[in-house]
């Protein structure tokens, strides 16, 4: 069973062909007995999940369940959960029970989902290879010397093994995406504002966003229904009623869809075998009836360097608060307040967590302001310029979701500019608040690729169509790593 995707899942629960507890149970023994292989758990909720479970079938005994219930699902790290452990990959809240629930996390359990545990991270979700945790790198089931992607590797692991169907994610600057391409997994980053934030421990919080990680276009709407809507604890909430992405929506007419190609997503940059898998996509996304039209995005060879500027400036703010005084992790025996401080956030941040609060704390500093952090944010509404300009002219936009496969662990991690170009195409939807997701579109030497669609704001329903109606005429989507023929 643990083979099924969330709708077949949905399927068999609804004709009471197996129970949620069932269910549970059997996730909850495959992961203890492969995930050491994976690294892709940080807790795993045994207790609470079956608890859960009994209680979703409960709830479908007496005619009161949705699609979802029953359904186990995976917590990304990043989402307050009461009364577990939140950690964010990071040794300053290894510590850290929250004694309360993000509205995601809310949400999911009021659509009687099962969270079967948190997943690994890239710490504060800072990373683009998931090695950059506490807990010790991720590694991809399709080859376990190679990175998942991050920063929400371990979700994208765990799905990838058939740990559960589904899993949460966030997504800065490409956290969803970038790994779902690497894992032969389809991801969205919804709208700015479209899901609520309110639980969700920040890293850049004009960029972050939550969104769900599954094995079809169709399972990520379903999940995308339950995690949308307007939220009174978060002031950057749209003030929008949930999404009711149905079937009929998935399978709205794509004839005459103008489906664009930005020609500078399809540069040297691009690996000739990428670059031929995109090219596949769009043939086949022509034969469902759309025009495809080339288009241009003349200031997203920007969008890296304004990213690195906005991202850490915003980091370094939010990050102020763990300070040793109040939460998490403290230095011992601290001779003063100063050493406190200076210890806690030595001792309790990783290299990379330093290095992007340092670079945000420079930008935002006297004197350099002007220069870095108010130029970026102009650049930023250029960026976001292109996009609207370019709708004008389509409603999708098609491109490579990353320049190239997965790379090996430890590859990249004393190279800090190539780890951050992994996300050369996907930090420019983050920058202009646009939804985006990615699909599988094939592989390359054994390793999965993705294509990525840009929908306009608050599209989110489109491009989940065009993905959908994709992926019933190609098979990428089914493929499987060699291990899952792991019992």
């Amino acid at each position: 069973m643990h083979d099924l995707s969330l709708s077949q899942l949905s399927l068999e629960l609804e004709q009471g062909h197996l129970s949620s507890y069932e269910l549970t149970e059997h996730l909850l023994k495959r992961i203890a007995a492969h995930d050491s292989q994976l690294n892709s758990m940080i807790t795993v909720t045994a207790t609470q999940a079956l608890a859960a479970a009994k209680q979703a079938d409960s709830l479908r005994k007496q005619n009161q369940a949705n699609a979802l219930t029953g359904i186990p699902y995976i917590h990304k790290d990043i989402f307050c959960t009461q009364d577990v452990l939140t950690s964010c990959g990071s040794k300053i809240l290894e510590n850290f029970i929250s004694p309360y629930d993000a509205t995601v996390t809310q949400q999911l359990k009021q659509a009687g989902m099962v969270m079967l545990g948190k997943a690994n991270m890239d710490e504060f979700a800072m990373g683009s290879s998931n090695e950059n945790s506490h807990y010790g790198p991720v590694k991809n089931p399709w080859q376990l010397d190679y990175v998942p992607g991050g920063s929400s590797g371990g979700s994208a692991a765990a799905i990838a093994a058939q740990f559960a169907p589904v899993a949460t994610g966030s997504d800065t600057g490409g956290s969803i995406r970038q790994p779902a391409a690497f894992t032969n997994l389809t991801g969205i980053k919804p709208s700015y504002g479209r899901v609520s934030r309110y639980g969700m421990v920040a890293f850049a919080s004009s960029l972050d966003q939550g969104g769900p990680m599954a094995r079809s276009a169709e399972d990520c709407a379903m999940m995308l229904n339950a995690m949308s809507g307007h939220d009174p604890l978060d002031s950057t909430s749209l003030p929008l009623a949930p999404l009711t992405i149905g079937k009929a929506d998935l399978h709205q007419p794509l004839k005459g869809l103008r489906v664009g190609l930005p020609k500078e997503y399809f540069t040297d940059s691009l690996n000739t075998e990428m670059r031929d898998r995109i090219e596949a996509a769009a043939k086949t996304l022509e034969a469902l009836g759309c025009d495809i039209v080339n288009i241009s995005l003349p200031h997203s060879h920007l969008a890296v360097s304004v990213y690195y500027v906005v991202a850490p400036a915003e980091a370094s703010s939010n990050l102020a608060r763990y300070d040793g005084v109040r939460y998490g992790y403290r230095c011992e025996n601290p001779v003063d307040l100063q050493d406190l401080y200076l210890r806690s956030r030595s001792e309790g941040f990783g290299v990379e967590v330093k290095r992007r609060i340092m670079v945000g704390t420079f930008v935002l500093s006297s004197g350099y302001y002007d220069a870095y952090y108010l130029q970026a944010q102009k650049v930023r509404q250029l960026i976001r310029n292109d996009f609207l300009d370019a709708f004008k002219q389509v409603d999708v936009i098609l491109s490579p979701t990353t320049p190239q496969p997965a790379f090996k662990l430890g590859e990249r991690m004393a190279d800090p500019i190539q780890m951050y170009l992994a996300d050369l195409y996907t930090i420019p939807a983050n920058l202009a608040g646009l939804p985006a997701l990615s699909a599988p579109a094939g592989f390359i030497n054994g390793l999965p690729v993705g294509f990525q669609l840009i929908g306009k704001d608050l599209e989110e329903a489109k491009i989940l169509a065009v993905a959908h109606q994709y992926q019933q005429v190609t098979n990428w989507h089914l493929q499987q790593p060699a291990f899952n023929t792991i019992v």
